[in-house]
């Protein structure tokens, strides 16, 4: 292409390419084409880096400070998973390139990956096959009862609903009701686990299946699982294992040996990547033999020669659910984030999720109100002491408070089977002297909150940003204290 340089409106010279040579070269309509340079301002780089540099110290992430977010598993995530995602031999693939013809072999290795990690998904969980289309935990959701919906539509099976535990992730009861379900919500025990009899109560010929979290929301591990299992399959019901909680048993037990036909993961909360910013995500849906047919097409398949193709022929598959192949970044980093820590290595995140997790529990239950007070896993549940609640604190109080201290607030609200609850999961990840930092500042909170409640509502003070009348700013949307 012809270079020419020209005089910008502030006067400089800079590189221009010729009107005629770009129509010509790249095919623009020269109506399309500048009549005189855009007037964008020009800017050092040194003024750039700094005011991005600027810009990124306000962000609050995994790699600056402790992120307690139970239920959503916000662990550390490896800087080799992203060297990796960056090579140019996987950063600058096109899923149109050819899968095996021309330029097939430029995809064969992506394809490998996506093979693979189906098949090192099904170690870890049991199924029998997965899918790696679905973009997140809660279109994992979706496409696993899409999946239930084909199955029973296949044997002629009227069926109308679906149980779901009252504890369970908000997106297990829309997925159900957009896959056209009814549902059904099953009451917990005193001790935070399925009431069985409750189960049984709602159990007959039309229940399609159940959704159950495993380990559940308030961090417990059902003992009647497989008992539970055994229930929904007596009615010919397919049973779902919501694996957002995976963090706390991989490589320990598996969904199907439990008795469960279909799971999903979050590969982005389980195996690196964490999603911060809501994205990016990826939720692999796993089955069992008797589902596989239903499995979403395309499928990646090893031919006899040993190159791997995309398989379309599934007559009974509920077809596409997204574009392609899924977020394959995100499958790429999980794929070297399992082969990075092989079998004993995910025994150790498991082992090491659930000791933080009950040492944060042990360190606090004096301070605050557990909610159940019993050997959880991957994350324990409090809310304020009645001390705290008789001086007027509540846990957003608390949440604020964490917020002047340096750390990312827990959960709250959340279950809402437990008032005022405070959901925290320190992961794997977070050294002894981290936990102990944030132990003592929930300690500290504790204090002040019945000596000096106001100190407490009043927080937080140390950021720029003051603290809104939540109710107010939703019925009247105010920007003046941004």
């Amino acid at each position: 292409m012809k270079l020419i340089f020209e005089k910008s409106a502030a006067g400089r010279r800079g590189v221009q390419t010729a009107k005629s040579d770009v129509a010509e070269t790249i095919n623009i309509k020269k109506e399309f084409l500048r009549d005189k340079p855009a007037e964008i301002t020009e800017l050092s780089e040194l003024d750039v880096v700094r005011h991005f540099t600027e810009l990124s110290r306000r962000n609050f992430g995994v790699d600056t400070n402790f992120y307690p977010l139970g239920s959503c598993t916000m662990k550390y995530n490896p800087k080799v998973t992203e060297r990796i995602a960056s090579y140019p031999g996987f950063a600058h693939l096109h899923p149109l390139l050819p899968q095996l013809r021309g330029g097939g072999m430029l995809t064969q290795g992506a394809l490998a990956v996506l093979y693979e990690m189906d098949l090192l998904l099904r170690e870890i969980t049991g199924m029998a096959g997965f899918t790696m289309q679905p973009l997140a935990g809660a279109h994992g959701e979706l496409t696993g009862i899409m999946i239930m919906a084909a199955y029973h539509r296949d044997k002629k099976n009227k069926k109308t609903t679906v149980l779901i535990p009252d504890s369970a992730h908000g997106t297990n009861p829309a997925s159900a009701a957009i896959a056209g379900y009814k549902v059904v919500p099953i009451a917990s025990t005193d001790k935070g686990v399925m009431n069985i009899d409750a189960l049984k109560k709602n159990l007959n010929d039309e229940v399609a299946g159940l959704m159950l979290t495993c380990p559940n929301t308030l961090g417990l591990f059902d003992p009647n699982v497989k008992e539970i299992c055994d229930l929904i399959h007596s009615v010919d019901g397919v049973t779902y294992c919501d694996g957002a909680n995976l963090n706390a048993i991989v490589g320990k037990a598996r969904p199907a040996d439990f008795g469960f036909d279909i799971v999903h993961i979050n590969l982005h909360k389980t195996f690196a990547t964490p999603h911060g910013g809501g994205g990016p995500g990826a939720g692999p849906v796993g089955v069992t033999g008797k589902l596989v047919d239903y499995l979403p097409v395309s499928v990646v398949i090893k031919r006899d020669d040993g190159t791997y193709a995309l398989e379309y022929d599934r007559p009974k598959s509920i077809g596409y659910i997204a574009p392609f192949y899924g977020n394959f970044a995100v499958i790429l980093r999980a794929y070297v984030y399992i082969l990075m820590l092989g079998r004993e290595g995910l025994v150790r995140v498991s082992e090491n999720a659930v000791l933080n997790a009950n040492y944060v529990r042990v360190k606090l239950k004096d301070y605050f109100e557990s909610a159940v007070d019993t050997i959880c896993k991957h994350e324990c549940v409090f809310s304020p002491s009645k001390e705290m609640l008789d001086s007027g604190i509540h846990s957003l109080d608390v949440a604020k408070a964490l917020i002047d201290r340096g750390f990312h607030p827990p959960t709250v609200y959340f279950p809402t089977t437990v008032k005022e609850a405070m959901m925290i999961e320190p992961t794997e990840t977070e050294s002894k002297e981290t936990l102990d930092a944030f132990i003592e500042a929930m300690k500290d909170i504790a204090a002040i909150s019945v000596k000096s409640p106001e100190k407490i509502k009043a927080a937080p003070v140390t950021t720029p940003v003051c603290r809104p009348d939540e109710t107010a700013a939703v019925k009247n949307l105010d920007l003046a204290c941004l």
